[in-house]
Protein backbone atom coordinates (compact mmCIF):
# COMPACT_ATOMS: atom_id res chain seq x y z
CA UNK A 1 0.00 0.00 0.00
CA UNK A 2 1.35 3.30 -0.77
CA UNK A 3 2.34 6.25 1.52
CA UNK A 4 -0.88 8.08 -0.34
CA UNK A 5 -2.90 5.39 0.55
CA UNK A 6 -2.36 5.52 4.05
CA UNK A 7 -2.64 9.33 4.03
CA UNK A 8 -5.97 9.12 2.61
CA UNK A 9 -6.88 5.85 4.85
CA UNK A 10 -5.69 7.97 7.91
CA UNK A 11 -7.65 10.92 6.97
CA UNK A 12 -10.71 8.86 6.56
CA UNK A 13 -10.73 7.65 10.10
CA UNK A 14 -9.63 11.02 11.52
CA UNK A 15 -12.80 12.50 9.85
CA UNK A 16 -15.03 9.02 10.68
CA UNK A 17 -13.34 9.94 14.86
CA UNK A 18 -14.45 13.64 14.20
CA UNK A 19 -18.22 12.81 13.35
CA UNK A 20 -18.87 10.10 15.78
CA UNK A 21 -17.20 12.14 18.79
CA UNK A 22 -19.53 15.34 17.44
CA UNK A 23 -22.32 13.28 17.38
CA UNK A 24 -21.94 11.97 21.01
CA UNK A 25 -21.55 14.99 22.14
CA UNK A 26 -24.84 16.59 20.60
CA UNK A 27 -26.32 13.38 22.32
CA UNK A 28 -24.73 13.62 25.63
CA UNK A 29 -25.88 17.56 25.74
CA UNK A 30 -29.51 16.44 24.35
CA UNK A 31 -29.14 14.03 27.35
CA UNK A 32 -28.24 16.40 29.81
CA UNK A 33 -30.62 19.09 28.36
CA UNK A 34 -33.52 16.77 28.52
CA UNK A 35 -32.93 16.01 31.93
CA UNK A 36 -32.65 19.44 33.23
CA UNK A 37 -35.79 20.11 31.35
CA UNK A 38 -37.99 16.83 32.85
CA UNK A 39 -35.51 16.85 35.91
CA UNK A 40 -38.77 17.10 38.30
CA UNK A 41 -41.03 14.11 36.14
CA UNK A 42 -38.06 11.96 36.22
CA UNK A 43 -37.22 12.54 40.30
CA UNK A 44 -40.97 11.83 40.43
CA UNK A 45 -40.66 8.48 38.31
CA UNK A 46 -37.49 7.71 40.56
CA UNK A 47 -39.48 7.79 43.45
CA UNK A 48 -42.10 5.67 42.12
CA UNK A 49 -39.06 2.91 41.59
CA UNK A 50 -37.76 3.70 44.80
CA UNK A 51 -41.49 2.58 46.63
CA UNK A 52 -41.62 -0.46 44.23
CA UNK A 53 -38.26 -1.49 45.19
CA UNK A 54 -39.06 -1.36 48.81
CA UNK A 55 -41.99 -2.98 48.49
CA UNK A 56 -40.58 -5.86 46.72
CA UNK A 57 -38.36 -6.07 49.26
CA UNK A 58 -40.76 -6.26 52.21
CA UNK A 59 -42.54 -8.92 49.98
CA UNK A 60 -39.22 -10.91 49.18
CA UNK A 61 -38.99 -10.61 53.23
CA UNK A 62 -42.73 -12.49 53.94
CA UNK A 63 -41.71 -14.91 50.43
CA UNK A 64 -38.86 -16.43 52.95
CA UNK A 65 -40.90 -17.82 55.66
CA UNK A 66 -44.72 -17.46 54.19
CA UNK A 67 -44.64 -19.68 51.03
CA UNK A 68 -47.18 -17.79 48.47
CA UNK A 69 -47.40 -16.38 45.11
CA UNK A 70 -46.11 -13.11 44.73
CA UNK A 71 -49.30 -11.35 44.33
CA UNK A 72 -50.68 -12.70 47.30
CA UNK A 73 -47.84 -11.72 49.49
CA UNK A 74 -47.81 -7.99 47.42
CA UNK A 75 -51.35 -7.75 48.12
CA UNK A 76 -50.79 -9.02 52.08
CA UNK A 77 -47.85 -6.16 52.53
CA UNK A 78 -50.07 -3.66 50.48
CA UNK A 79 -52.87 -4.28 52.80
CA UNK A 80 -50.79 -4.02 56.20
CA UNK A 81 -49.15 -0.91 55.07
CA UNK A 82 -52.64 0.63 54.20
CA UNK A 83 -53.94 -0.65 57.38
CA UNK A 84 -51.15 0.62 59.52
CA UNK A 85 -51.55 4.17 57.87
CA UNK A 86 -55.37 3.91 58.51
CA UNK A 87 -54.83 3.18 62.48
CA UNK A 88 -52.12 6.26 62.83
CA UNK A 89 -54.61 8.59 60.97
CA UNK A 90 -57.50 6.95 63.01
CA UNK A 91 -55.95 7.05 66.50
CA UNK A 92 -53.94 9.97 65.97
CA UNK A 93 -55.39 12.15 63.04
CA UNK A 94 -56.74 14.97 65.73
CA UNK A 95 -53.54 14.86 68.38
CA UNK A 96 -51.51 15.25 64.71
CA UNK A 97 -53.77 18.22 63.39
CA UNK A 98 -53.76 19.92 67.04
CA UNK A 99 -50.34 19.63 67.49
CA UNK A 100 -49.31 20.48 64.11
CA UNK A 101 -51.23 23.61 64.68
CA UNK A 102 -49.83 24.45 68.15
CA UNK A 103 -46.11 24.00 66.40
CA UNK A 104 -46.86 26.10 63.90
CA UNK A 105 -47.66 28.76 66.16
CA UNK A 106 -44.87 28.14 68.74
CA UNK A 107 -42.44 28.13 65.64
CA UNK A 108 -43.10 31.52 64.56
CA UNK A 109 -43.61 32.94 68.18
CA UNK A 110 -39.79 32.01 68.53
CA UNK A 111 -38.55 33.03 65.37
CA UNK A 112 -40.10 36.71 66.62
CA UNK A 113 -38.25 36.36 69.56
CA UNK A 114 -35.06 35.35 68.03
CA UNK A 115 -35.81 38.63 65.28
CA UNK A 116 -36.15 40.50 68.72
CA UNK A 117 -32.67 39.40 70.38
CA UNK A 118 -30.60 39.56 67.23
CA UNK A 119 -32.82 43.34 66.94
CA UNK A 120 -31.74 44.20 70.76
CA UNK A 121 -27.81 43.70 69.67
CA UNK A 122 -27.52 45.35 66.68
CA UNK A 123 -27.69 42.85 64.08
CA UNK A 124 -29.13 42.54 60.81
CA UNK A 125 -32.76 40.97 60.78
CA UNK A 126 -34.10 41.74 57.30
CA UNK A 127 -33.97 37.51 56.62
CA UNK A 128 -36.75 37.36 59.38
CA UNK A 129 -38.66 39.35 57.40
CA UNK A 130 -41.87 37.83 55.57
CA UNK A 131 -43.30 40.39 53.65
CA UNK A 132 -45.06 41.59 56.69
CA UNK A 133 -42.99 43.28 58.97
CA UNK A 134 -43.02 46.86 57.72
CA UNK A 135 -46.60 46.66 57.80
CA UNK A 136 -47.07 45.53 61.72
CA UNK A 137 -44.41 48.14 62.42
CA UNK A 138 -46.32 50.96 60.83
CA UNK A 139 -49.24 49.70 61.94
CA UNK A 140 -47.93 49.59 65.46
CA UNK A 141 -45.26 52.54 65.42
CA UNK A 142 -46.82 55.60 67.36
CA UNK A 143 -47.06 58.48 65.21
CA UNK A 144 -47.72 62.38 66.33
CA UNK A 145 -48.63 63.62 63.22
CA UNK A 146 -51.33 60.75 61.86
CA UNK A 147 -54.51 62.38 62.15
CA UNK A 148 -57.31 61.04 63.89
CA UNK A 149 -59.30 58.49 62.45
CA UNK A 150 -62.53 59.29 61.05
CA UNK A 151 -65.79 58.26 61.64
CA UNK A 152 -66.46 55.74 58.84
CA UNK A 153 -68.81 56.81 56.06
CA UNK A 154 -71.71 55.64 54.69
CA UNK A 155 -70.72 55.96 51.09
CA UNK A 156 -73.04 54.27 48.34
CA UNK A 157 -72.27 50.37 48.31
CA UNK A 158 -69.53 49.30 46.09
CA UNK A 159 -69.88 49.53 41.97
CA UNK A 160 -69.87 46.46 39.84
CA UNK A 161 -66.33 47.14 38.67
CA UNK A 162 -65.26 46.66 42.56
CA UNK A 163 -67.19 43.77 42.86
CA UNK A 164 -65.99 41.99 39.66
CA UNK A 165 -62.65 42.74 40.69
CA UNK A 166 -63.42 41.05 43.91
CA UNK A 167 -65.18 37.91 43.04
CA UNK A 168 -62.14 37.29 40.09
CA UNK A 169 -59.55 37.88 42.77
CA UNK A 170 -61.18 35.40 45.52
CA UNK A 171 -61.93 33.15 41.99
CA UNK A 172 -58.45 33.09 41.00
CA UNK A 173 -56.92 32.16 44.64
CA UNK A 174 -59.25 29.59 44.48
CA UNK A 175 -58.23 28.23 41.33
CA UNK A 176 -54.78 28.13 42.48
CA UNK A 177 -55.47 26.61 46.00
CA UNK A 178 -57.42 23.82 43.45
CA UNK A 179 -54.31 23.12 41.09
CA UNK A 180 -52.06 23.32 44.00
CA UNK A 181 -54.10 20.37 45.96
CA UNK A 182 -54.67 18.75 42.62
CA UNK A 183 -50.83 18.77 41.60
CA UNK A 184 -49.93 17.31 44.85
CA UNK A 185 -52.34 14.94 44.97
CA UNK A 186 -51.77 13.57 41.14
CA UNK A 187 -47.93 13.57 41.92
CA UNK A 188 -49.09 11.06 45.13
CA UNK A 189 -50.98 9.14 42.88
CA UNK A 190 -48.14 8.88 40.05
CA UNK A 191 -46.00 7.49 42.90
CA UNK A 192 -48.25 4.80 44.24
CA UNK A 193 -49.11 3.84 40.96
CA UNK A 194 -45.72 3.56 39.51
CA UNK A 195 -44.59 2.06 43.13
CA UNK A 196 -47.44 -1.15 43.01
CA UNK A 197 -47.18 -1.58 38.98
CA UNK A 198 -42.92 -1.91 39.70
CA UNK A 199 -43.71 -4.05 42.50
CA UNK A 200 -46.56 -6.23 40.83
CA UNK A 201 -44.46 -7.29 37.83
CA UNK A 202 -40.66 -6.62 38.39
CA UNK A 203 -39.52 -9.15 35.88
CA UNK A 204 -41.48 -7.67 32.92
CA UNK A 205 -39.67 -4.19 33.69
CA UNK A 206 -36.33 -6.31 34.29
CA UNK A 207 -36.59 -8.02 31.34
CA UNK A 208 -37.13 -4.85 29.09
CA UNK A 209 -34.23 -2.86 30.30
CA UNK A 210 -31.98 -5.75 29.62
CA UNK A 211 -34.20 -5.70 25.91
CA UNK A 212 -32.46 -2.03 25.73
CA UNK A 213 -29.37 -2.92 25.84
CA UNK A 214 -27.01 -4.51 22.93
CA UNK A 215 -26.72 -7.94 22.94
CA UNK A 216 -23.36 -8.91 23.38
CA UNK A 217 -23.47 -6.24 26.99
CA UNK A 218 -26.70 -7.91 28.56
CA UNK A 219 -24.57 -9.89 31.11
CA UNK A 220 -22.81 -6.86 32.30
CA UNK A 221 -26.44 -4.70 32.04
CA UNK A 222 -28.26 -7.93 34.11
CA UNK A 223 -25.70 -7.95 36.56
CA UNK A 224 -25.69 -4.17 37.39
CA UNK A 225 -29.32 -3.97 37.38
CA UNK A 226 -29.59 -7.23 40.19
CA UNK A 227 -26.58 -5.52 41.98
CA UNK A 228 -28.11 -1.99 42.04
CA UNK A 229 -31.64 -3.32 42.84
CA UNK A 230 -30.11 -5.29 45.87
CA UNK A 231 -28.72 -2.73 47.12
CA UNK A 232 -31.35 -0.10 47.16
CA UNK A 233 -33.81 -2.80 48.59
CA UNK A 234 -31.23 -3.00 51.40
CA UNK A 235 -30.80 0.35 52.07
CA UNK A 236 -34.46 1.12 51.97
CA UNK A 237 -35.73 -1.42 54.43
CA UNK A 238 -32.38 -0.01 56.77
CA UNK A 239 -33.24 3.10 56.19
CA UNK A 240 -37.21 2.24 57.33
CA UNK A 241 -35.88 1.16 60.81
CA UNK A 242 -33.74 4.18 61.00
CA UNK A 243 -36.50 6.33 60.39
CA UNK A 244 -38.84 4.37 62.81
CA UNK A 245 -36.39 4.38 65.55
CA UNK A 246 -35.57 8.20 65.48
CA UNK A 247 -39.24 9.00 64.98
CA UNK A 248 -39.59 7.04 68.53
CA UNK A 249 -37.08 7.85 70.70
CA UNK A 250 -37.63 11.62 69.93
CA UNK A 251 -41.21 11.14 70.25
CA UNK A 252 -40.81 9.25 73.63
CA UNK A 253 -37.63 11.64 75.25
CA UNK A 254 -39.39 14.42 74.42
CA UNK A 255 -42.63 13.31 76.20
CA UNK A 256 -40.60 12.48 78.99
CA UNK A 257 -38.95 15.89 78.95
CA UNK A 258 -43.00 17.93 79.05
CA UNK A 259 -42.10 19.46 75.23
CA UNK A 260 -45.89 20.44 73.48
CA UNK A 261 -46.21 18.83 70.20
CA UNK A 262 -43.64 15.87 71.14
CA UNK A 263 -45.30 13.81 68.88
CA UNK A 264 -45.40 15.97 65.89
CA UNK A 265 -42.10 16.47 66.66
CA UNK A 266 -41.18 12.62 66.50
CA UNK A 267 -43.15 12.39 63.04
CA UNK A 268 -41.09 15.19 61.40
CA UNK A 269 -38.09 14.02 62.96
CA UNK A 270 -38.67 10.09 61.50
CA UNK A 271 -39.23 11.56 57.75
CA UNK A 272 -36.28 13.92 57.94
CA UNK A 273 -34.09 10.93 58.75
CA UNK A 274 -35.00 10.03 55.29
CA UNK A 275 -32.30 12.70 54.44
CA UNK A 276 -28.65 12.18 55.44
CA UNK A 277 -27.03 15.00 57.44
CA UNK A 278 -29.28 17.74 56.37
CA UNK A 279 -32.42 16.42 57.80
CA UNK A 280 -30.93 15.53 61.11
CA UNK A 281 -29.66 19.41 61.16
CA UNK A 282 -33.34 20.53 60.27
CA UNK A 283 -34.84 18.00 62.19
CA UNK A 284 -32.71 19.32 65.30
CA UNK A 285 -33.50 23.14 64.66
CA UNK A 286 -37.32 22.50 65.16
CA UNK A 287 -37.02 20.90 67.91
CA UNK A 288 -35.12 23.42 69.77
CA UNK A 289 -37.46 26.26 68.45
CA UNK A 290 -40.56 24.28 69.72
CA UNK A 291 -38.22 23.78 73.49
CA UNK A 292 -37.43 27.42 73.84
CA UNK A 293 -41.15 28.12 74.19
CA UNK A 294 -41.02 25.74 77.46
CA UNK A 295 -37.90 27.58 79.16
CA UNK A 296 -33.94 27.17 78.61
CA UNK A 297 -34.10 23.55 80.73
CA UNK A 298 -36.27 22.19 78.14
CA UNK A 299 -34.31 23.40 75.41
CA UNK A 300 -30.93 22.40 76.51
CA UNK A 301 -32.58 18.95 77.18
CA UNK A 302 -34.29 18.44 74.24
CA UNK A 303 -30.88 19.45 72.43
CA UNK A 304 -28.98 16.99 74.42
CA UNK A 305 -31.84 14.54 73.19
CA UNK A 306 -30.98 15.56 69.90
CA UNK A 307 -27.71 14.96 69.73
CA UNK A 308 -27.86 11.72 71.41
CA UNK A 309 -30.68 10.18 68.71
CA UNK A 310 -28.18 11.47 65.95
CA UNK A 311 -25.20 10.18 67.54
CA UNK A 312 -27.29 6.87 67.98
CA UNK A 313 -28.56 6.72 64.32
CA UNK A 314 -25.05 7.85 62.20
CA UNK A 315 -22.89 5.88 65.14
CA UNK A 316 -24.81 2.98 66.24
CA UNK A 317 -28.00 1.96 63.90
CA UNK A 318 -27.05 3.35 60.16
CA UNK A 319 -23.27 1.26 60.31
CA UNK A 320 -24.96 -1.51 61.97
CA UNK A 321 -27.89 -1.40 59.40
CA UNK A 322 -26.18 -0.14 55.96
CA UNK A 323 -22.47 -1.76 57.05
CA UNK A 324 -23.28 -4.06 53.30
CA UNK A 325 -25.34 -1.96 51.82
CA UNK A 326 -23.45 1.57 50.87
CA UNK A 327 -20.15 2.61 51.72
CA UNK A 328 -20.36 6.50 50.72
CA UNK A 329 -17.50 8.68 52.23
CA UNK A 330 -20.01 11.74 54.29
CA UNK A 331 -18.08 14.46 53.06
CA UNK A 332 -18.87 12.90 49.15
CA UNK A 333 -22.38 12.22 50.11
CA UNK A 334 -23.12 15.69 51.25
CA UNK A 335 -21.32 17.53 48.33
CA UNK A 336 -23.65 15.55 45.95
CA UNK A 337 -26.71 16.34 48.57
CA UNK A 338 -25.52 20.21 48.19
CA UNK A 339 -25.49 20.01 44.64
CA UNK A 340 -28.48 18.13 43.83
CA UNK A 341 -30.33 19.80 45.94
CA UNK A 342 -28.96 23.38 44.63
CA UNK A 343 -29.92 21.84 40.85
CA UNK A 344 -33.16 19.79 41.39
CA UNK A 345 -34.38 21.96 44.64
CA UNK A 346 -35.89 19.15 47.49
CA UNK A 347 -36.37 16.18 45.44
CA UNK A 348 -32.81 16.18 44.65
CA UNK A 349 -31.77 16.77 48.37
CA UNK A 350 -33.72 13.58 49.41
CA UNK A 351 -32.98 11.64 46.74
CA UNK A 352 -29.00 12.31 46.86
CA UNK A 353 -28.38 9.14 48.38
CA UNK A 354 -30.45 6.60 46.65
CA UNK A 355 -28.87 8.67 43.23
CA UNK A 356 -25.05 8.30 44.40
CA UNK A 357 -25.62 4.61 45.76
CA UNK A 358 -26.91 3.54 42.06
CA UNK A 359 -23.28 5.69 40.58
CA UNK A 360 -21.15 4.01 43.23
CA UNK A 361 -22.49 0.52 42.03
CA UNK A 362 -21.73 1.21 38.46
CA UNK A 363 -18.02 2.63 39.40
CA UNK A 364 -17.31 -0.59 41.52
CA UNK A 365 -18.79 -3.29 38.92
CA UNK A 366 -16.20 -1.26 36.01
CA UNK A 367 -13.46 -1.04 38.57
CA UNK A 368 -13.87 -5.10 39.28
CA UNK A 369 -15.00 -5.84 35.66
CA UNK A 370 -11.46 -4.15 34.26
CA UNK A 371 -8.95 -5.16 36.69
CA UNK A 372 -8.96 -8.55 35.96
CA UNK A 373 -7.95 -7.57 32.77
CA UNK A 374 -5.46 -5.28 33.19
CA UNK A 375 -3.89 -7.89 35.30
CA UNK A 376 -4.05 -10.03 32.27
CA UNK A 377 -2.32 -7.25 30.27
CA UNK A 378 0.56 -7.02 32.29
Amino acid sequence: MSSKDERSRTRGDLAWAISVGGIGVVLFTALLAFTWYFAATLLLIFTGMLLGLGLNALTGALGRRVPLPHPVRLAIVCTALALMLAGIAYLGGATIAEQASLLSKTIKSQIGNVKSFLDNHGIDTSFFDFGNGATDASATAPSETAPAPAAPSRGPLPGAGALASSGGAIVSQTFKLLLGTIHGVGNIFIVLFLGFAFAAQPAIYHDGLLFLAPARHRTRVALIIDRTAETLERWLIAQIIVMLAVGVVTWIGLAVIGIPSSFILGIQAGLLAFIPTIGAIIAGVVVVLASLASGWIPALSAFLLFMGVHAMESYVLTPILQRQALDIPPATLFAFQILLGVVFGIWGLALALPLVAIAKVMIDHFKSYEAPTLAEAA
